[in-house]
């Protein structure tokens, strides 16, 4: 019996030391991806890694060409890419989760792989990205006194809804678990928001913890100032810096030194170019600059990511904006000069770049992916179809909400685009009297008429009155746009609509009928070119000023090739092209002149059908053109 009991205790000894040497050699074949503190550096499979990255939005380029812009990143040498998560172009309406389409998260991700680009990912919940809001989901904002971005209770229940649908649909996709993504941002440059909260940072260190591992490698990206990186740093987190090419590359790395004295140099965004509001000049950092600087930070041994690589575009109501000493609206294309244009095509820039990197590392052999063809479609006549307010049945289908006061688009759950405000003037006003927003309660631009009659308008922080005439019980439209939602700084609790009561003359204005227009669901569902084909449109009699819809065709040609839009002499407003919201236009303001409209848009058999909704005033030719390239920095005036 002994014999037989130290038989099978040798046994299970030798079987114990079989399993421990197959697991190990399991274990030392593991994909890994950490940092090395005593050697200053990112390891990738046990090996030193840097990584040479380029930011790109999913959220701003059609589906159909994630491959050819990831094709010529890939081709210009860059291993990795970096991708922001905007909640709010995920879950537009709370507990309703969008992930298809132009959303698919996922297939980007394995489009990435398949490329050959590793990822680091950056899923907010906050982005900033000159995206609306920042990605926050406006719906937070029904809660009055919430605290974005805080441990504000109700802020943190809706971050922790969304993180759990969100972090297991990316965990298969982390490097560790076989897929692409090698590092994961917590939250976004949060030094730079006043609250300065650590308890909330903790709160999102955990979630993401809880729901990623502990292996992954958690970062945090801040400004290029103590301050900056105090507040926006956490232990458990690795802290990065970012900064462009005006900035002494070595003070700033020892800068990030001081918050991380040991471990990779990285530089989260290295600014390729900038942003435009309206009225600005187009933003241009030369070719030169930004190989040169990214040439020292290669050279020192730092992981540096590119901000921008390829822009895009701000479609539909995307587009974020800036208050600092006043509102300022980001324009629709955020082409940023970066090394891919707005439309993809490569620039100088990009070969400027990629001889750089050839320095550093092998750049893959044969030919860069060429631009896309573009095609010159020439000119559209548009028709009208209608004053704004003349439209409200099928636009507004729910009809309006009566308020004694005036009700924000949040109160209304109509986040995006316009709500139009009806009600009626109390006395008769034979002389010019003003109408004021007195608090300024206009967010963010006010078109105001009279019995249909455009007067003008009220615009936030610059135009708070105007002067009016009438007679009592006469019908006051004041239609109102969203410009956008604040996404950076202290002021992204930004409400839409008509915040605070206006004032005509002494009276305040109540008794308020406020019409919710859902323009693109029923330009969506073919209006207004199905209904034209039921009725003759009434003759034209010149260019009508005010809120007016236009339509017109754009004959198919056997082409669906990019193309870009202008609208000479239009003034304001929104385009739609085959349903799609290619998004606002303001040529009188600029920089901004086209608007780029992807091929993959048009149809190439039928008629493409072009909607307009022009705010202020119309040309007396009524002509839109198509050309084959952009325009981008022409600035008419200043906002």
């Amino acid at each position: 019996m002994a014999a037989a009991a130290a038989a099978a205790a040798s046994f299970l000894f030798a079987v114990n030391m079989l399993l421990t040497a197959l697991c190990g050699s399991l274990v030392s074949g593991a994909r890994s991806f950490s940092i090395d503190y005593k050697n200053n550096c990112f390891l990738k499979d046990g090996k030193p890694f840097q990584y040479i990255s380029g930011s790109i939005h999913y959220s701003r380029i059609p589906q159909y060409y994630w491959k050819d812009r990831l094709a010529k990143m890939y081709m210009t040498g860059l291993n990795a890419i970096q991708v922001y998560v905007p909640w709010n172009f995920h879950e537009a309406v709370q507990g309703v989760h969008n992930f298809t389409g132009d959303r698919d998260l996922e297939h980007f991700l394995n489009l990435a792989n398949q490329t050959g680009l590793l990822v680091i990912l950056r899923p907010g919940p906050y982005i900033c990205a000159e995206w609306e809001m920042g990605g926050l989901p406006a719906w937070l904002l029904q809660k009055p006194n919430i605290m974005l971005r805080s441990a504000d209770t109700d802020y943190l229940e809706a971050v922790s809804s969304w993180l759990a649908i969100l972090l297991p649909k990316i965990k298969p996709w982390l490097f560790i678990n076989g897929g692409n993504i090698i590092t994961v941002q917590v939250e976004n440059e949060y030094g730079s928001y006043f609250a300065c909260d650590y308890n909330y940072m903790r709160h999102l260190r955990t979630l993401f913890r809880f729901f990623l591992g502990e292996e992954v490698v958690l970062f945090t990206t801040d400004g290029n100032t103590d301050k900056e990186m105090k507040c926006g740093t956490l232990d458990g987190m690795y802290a990065t810096v970012d900064f462009g090419t005006d900035t002494n590359v070595t003070v700033a790395f020892n800068r990030q030194r001081r918050f991380e004295p040991q471990g990779p140099l990285v530089n989260s965004e290295f600014y390729t170019g900038w942003l435009d509001h309206w009225g600005d000049q187009h933003a241009v950092v030369g070719a030169q600059k930004v190989s040169r600087v990214l040439g020292e930070m290669l050279t020192m041994g730092a992981s540096v990511n590119m901000y921008m690589f390829e822009g895009g575009t701000n479609f539909g109501y995307w587009n974020g904006a800036d208050h600092d000493t006043r509102f300022r609206s980001v324009v629709t294309s955020y082409d940023y000069d970066a090394p891919l244009t707005e439309a993809g095509d490569p620039t100088e820039k990009l070969f400027a770049i990629r001889d750089v990197i050839q320095q550093f590392r092998e750049v893959p052999s044969g030919p860069m992916p060429p631009a896309t063809p573009k095609f010159a479609y020439g000119f559209v006549t548009l028709e009208k179809v209608g004053n704004l307010s003349s439209l409200l049945g099928t636009i507004s289908p729910l009809g309006p909400v009566q308020s004694k006061y005036p009700l924000t688009f949040e109160e209304l759950k109509q986040y995006y685009g316009y709500v139009l405000y009806r009600t009626t003037l109390p006395r008769d006003l034979s002389e010019p009297t003003p109408l004021i927003s007195p608090l300024n309660g206009v967010h963010d631009r006010a078109y105001v008429s009279v019995n249909g009659v455009f007067q003008g308008l009220l615009q936030r922080d610059t135009v708070l009155v105007m002067n009016l005439t009438g007679r009592q019980g006469d019908t006051l439209d004041i239609l109102v746009e969203n410009m956008g939602r604040v996404n950076f700084g202290s002021k992204i609790n930004d409400y839409k609509g008509l915040v605070s009561n206006l004032i005509l003359g002494k009276d305040i204005l109540t008794d308020w009928k406020v019409y919710p227009l859902d323009i693109d669901g029923a330009i969506s569902r073919g209006w207004p070119h199905s209904n034209s084909r039921k009725s003759v449109p009434s003759p034209q009699r010149g260019p009508s000023s005010g809120p007016t819809i236009y339509m017109g065709t754009l004959e198919a040609n056997g082409l669906a090739w990019d193309t870009f839009l202008r609208l000479n002499e239009w003034t304001k407003g929104q385009v739609w092209i085959n349903g799609v919201n290619l998004g606002r236009y303001w040529p009188a303001r600029g920089p901004q002149q086209t608007l780029y409209v992807p091929g993959p848009l048009l149809s190439t058999s039928l008629p493409n059908n072009i909607t307009l909704l022009e705010l202020e005033g119309a040309p007396a030719h009524r002509r839109v053109v198509f050309m084959d390239r952009p325009q981008l920095n022409n600035t008419a005036g200043k906002s």
